[in-house]
């Protein structure tokens, strides 16, 4: 079992993954822990069942106690429908379904991709995995095309459900759960690119907490997908800048400015192939904010400055959630240089930003601003901005996380 599970783990691109029997052995005992996401993704895909089918208790308990919570968010309640996606495809499907089903399901998929940017994300997340939800139930009654069809949506909406979760409503556990998901909707379509992007994705959530390791064995993953298909210069770039983030929240700078280097040159080049319309997350505008981030940290902070303020013009009214991250790196380099009323504007302009398209990501950045402010906290600016960070709404929301 050991030896089939580490063979097929390299068979789907999971290069690497070693299954020892010790393993097996305890995943086989009277109360098996629950694998971690890259096993269970194995597990699954190789024995064609549910986790819970195999005899593996989540970690929110047998008794529900937990599962409520998430159930009323929505997780569970279209992830434990979803947890056999690639078992499905061992169902003999009557195949009821039109061939529009495929092209009426997509349909549905890239609104909710476009209402991501201007819609809140509790309002979203709800829809998207009721979505998702569909998708699992057409899937079975599908062939072909349009079961391809059906499957690649399914994948785009687990992504961005994940994408809700990860960067909006800061649940990495959450979301790591589902872009599991996403993966395995991306495999029944067979659509590497779509494949590579959401482990890319799903690098980020180790990445946040200086997992390096982790992140860089899901970048790995992540780029041997996208040499399995023509992934544009663009998809490329975004593939280094991904890294570039890991590497900057473990620590290193100077590794990340030279794959955001990298990404600048493969953009200059460029190549004969078009990025997925679903990519709409990435420009020379987002590579930009993603290196004056990295400058700002290695205390670079006139280029700093520079490429946050080259960001800030490129962008369009279509990015203008990403706004109020850039104006937050902004304040952080003033308050870093010493300028504490440049510093208060920027996280002012971030809040304006941030009242008309809330994103977690955001505020986080203009609290650390104002936790580097500390020294300044008596200046008649600060205050201003205390008195507009802690109003009813945002404090409520600041303690309740």
């Amino acid at each position: 079992m050991a030896e089939a599970l580490t063979q097929h783990a390299e068979d789907i691109g999971m290069r690497g993954l070693s299954i020892g029997v010790r393993q097996v052995r305890r995943w086989e005992s009277d109360s098996p822990p629950w694998p971690q996401p890259d096993c269970q993704r194995v597990l699954v895909h190789l024995l064609g069942q549910s986790m819970e089918t195999l005899g593996f208790t989540p970690p929110w308990g047998a008794d529900g106690s937990q599962r409520t919570e998430l159930t009323r968010r929505g997780v569970v309640a279209g992830g434990t429908a979803a947890l056999g996606v690639a078992s499905l495809s061992r169902r003999a499907a009557a195949a009821p379904q039109p061939a529009t089903a495929g092209s009426d399901f997509q349909a549905v998929t890239r609104s909710h991709r476009r209402l991501y940017w201007s819609v809140a994300p509790p309002q979203l997340h709800p829809a998207v995995v009721a979505h998702a939800r569909l998708g699992c139930a057409l899937l079975p009654d599908t062939l072909g095309s349009t079961r391809r069809t059906v499957a690649a949506a399914l994948a785009e909406t687990y992504l961005l459900a994940g994408r809700i979760e990860f960067f909006d409503l800061r649940e990495p556990s959450s979301a790591n759960a589902t872009l599991l998901l996403a993966l395995q909707a991306a495999g029944e379509a067979g659509d590497p690119l779509l494949g590579s992007a959401i482990l890319a994705h799903m690098a980020f959530v180790p990445g946040w907490v200086a997992d390096r390791d982790g992140a860089l064995e899901r970048m790995t993953a992540a780029r041997t997908y996208a040499r399995r298909t023509s992934a544009s210069a663009e998809f490329l770039a975004w593939l280094d800048a991904v890294e570039a983030e890991c590497e900057t929240r473990c620590g290193n700078t100077r590794t990340a400015l030279h794959l955001i280097g990298h990404a600048e040159d493969v953009l200059a080049v460029g190549n004969e192939h078009a990025s997925p319309e679903w990519m709409d997350w990435f420009s020379p505008a987002r590579l930009a904010a993603f290196k004056g981030n990295t400058q700002m940290i290695a205390g670079h902070l006139p280029q700093a400055r520079e490429s946050l303020l080259q960001a800030l013009a490129a962008m369009t009214p279509a990015e203008d959630k990403q706004r109020s991250v850039i104006y937050g790196d902004l304040a952080a380099a003033e308050a870093a240089s010493g300028n504490p009323e440049q510093a208060c504007e920027y996280a002012g302009k971030a809040l304006d930003q941030l009242a008309a398209t809330w994103y977690a990501t955001g505020m986080d950045r203009v609290r650390e601003v104002r936790r580097a402010l500390a020294p300044y906290q008596h200046e008649r600016c600060v205050r201003d901005l205390d008195d507009r960070l802690y109003d009813w709404s945002t404090t409520l929301s600041a303690l309740s996380r």
